[in-house]
């Protein structure tokens, strides 16, 4: 049986945004949908949210709702709810490690001020072993939900064909898991994708401006020919991919954000710390990524 292209829902625009994105990437992927809602028991909290709605039923609603207005838009796609009882990050770890991926919303601030990742999306991207998306709204979402969903799909679309899938890679053994993803992002996009590669050279490592100056350019080529070497079996794999590469002296978390700003999709790594594997995190690069970038992004984990 196929992993499913999970969703999390919370009612948020945001969280409908992701539910769009979730259903494109199952249709063109021929994978299964599912979209699910975590419900916290919260002892201390008595009003309800409308009417006299209370917060599990609400819960059980939403993704069925999604659903519904989803078939209309996918009729051909398997979509599937569930309704999850306990901690939002725990439920949906354990979703995604069912899943080929998880979406989840993020809240966006604007282009310049960047992303506001709450913290179930922080914790579920640190603890998560499978590929995460988070997703950002575009625009400001009309006042009706089956408007808002119609309304994501249509951006969703428009995105995957207006921009490159974006991957930002390192030249280490655990970079298989961003090239997969990538090119398979790619190639069910029948997109471009480009690869990112660039690094901080150490402090005062060259003396002197025209050293400095032969050394970055001889250092550039040397990336550039390492990465090229790098892609060369899955460019063999991938043949009806275009591939291009970008090899630069510099912040990779600047460079990333750069090259994400018109992308259909920005890929990153997120490794686990082996010395405490017990207490995952998000490294700099990719919180600054996932933070000023516009587009969505995946985040693979790399062990």
């Amino acid at each position: 049986m196929p992993r499913p292209v999970t969703v999390g829902l919370n009612g948020t625009p945001a969280s409908l945004a992701a539910a769009a994105w979730g259903a494109r990437e199952a249709s063109i992927r021929h994978l299964p949908l599912r979209l699910v809602s975590a419900w916290e028991w919260q002892p201390y909290s008595h009003a309800p949210l409308s009417g006299t709605e209370m917060p599990e039923q609400w819960s059980r609603r939403l993704p069925e709702e999604a659903a519904a207005q989803l078939t209309h838009r996918f009729p051909d796609l398997d979509i599937s709810t569930k309704q999850l009882t306990g901690p939002p990050p725990e439920m949906l770890c354990r979703e995604a490690a069912e899943a080929e991926l998880l979406a989840i919303g993020t809240a966006g601030l604007g282009a310049l001020t960047g992303f506001l990742m709450g913290s179930v999306a922080m914790a579920t991207v640190a603890h998560t072993h499978r590929p995460v998306v988070l997703v950002r709204p575009e625009g400001t979402p009309p006042p009706a939900d089956d408007a808002d969903l119609a309304q994501r799909v249509q951006e969703v679309e428009r995105r995957d064909t207006g921009g490159p899938v974006v991957a930002g890679i390192d030249l280490g053994p655990t970079t298989d898991g961003v090239l997969r993803f990538a090119f398979e992002a790619a190639a069910v996009r029948s997109g471009d994708l480009r690869i990112v590669y660039s690094w901080n050279p150490p402090v005062g490592y060259v003396q002197g401006i025209g050293g400095d100056l032969r050394w970055r350019a001889d250092i550039a080529a040397e990336g550039a020919s390492m990465v090229r070497s790098l892609l060369e079996p899955w460019s063999k794999k991938y043949p009806g991919v275009p591939v291009s590469e970008r090899a630069e002296i510099g912040s990779p978390a600047r460079h990333l954000v750069e090259a994400g700003a018109r992308a259909s999709l920005v890929v990153i790594g997120r490794r686990t710390n082996r010395y405490w594997p017990r207490e995952p995190r998000i490294g700099h690069v990719a919180h600054a990524v996932l933070h000023h970038t516009p587009a969505p992004v995946a985040v693979v984990p790399q062990d």
